[in-house]
Parts: structure tokens; sequence; C-alpha cells
């Protein structure tokens, strides 16, 4: 077993919570401010945790059901009239 997945096995909730506040506020507890290292660390440990303890829904990164190319058809509308006023010429 490799130290890292020895190390999220030993992650209890309240670790997570500390990792995931850490990550999102550069920090940790103390103050000291993450490295670039210790950050994509920290997120690897925290999605890899979601993944065995949390639901979908729950999980970083989560975008519901929707995917990226789905707009709604305003959305959609509203993007094109962007556009259609780019095109006159002045």
């Amino acid at each position: 077993m490799s130290s890292f997945a020895a190390m999220i096995e030993n992650i209890t909730p309240e670790i997570y919570q500390s990792l995931k506040l850490a990550v999102e506020i550069g920090k940790w507890p103390d103050g000291r401010k993450l490295t670039q290292e210790q950050k994509e660390l920290s997120m690897e440990a925290m999605i890899v945790w979601e993944q065995q303890h949390l639901p979908e829904d729950q999980r970083t990164g989560y975008m519901g059901v929707r995917g990226c190319g789905s707009q709604s058809k305003a959305a959609t509308e509203a993007n094109s009239d962007l556009f259609k006023a780019a095109d006159t010429l002045h």
C-alpha cells in the first residue's frame, strides 16, 4: 500500500474539513501559507476522500445533471444577441 493511500484511509471527517478550509483560504489553521505542492496534495487528498465517503452531489466540482454543453434557451439567445450587436459596422 502506498503512503498516499494509507494517508487517505486515516483522514477523519474533521481532518477533511481542515484540509478543505486550508485549500479554500490558502493557509493552515496556524496561519502559515500553503505551498503550491501542499495545495495540490491537499486537493488530491480531498477529492479521493470525497469519492470514498460522500455522495456525488456533495463532492468538489460537482456540476449537477446538466452537462457543460447544455445551456438554457434563454442563455443561448442572450449570447447570440451579444454577437449580433458586435456584427454591426461603425
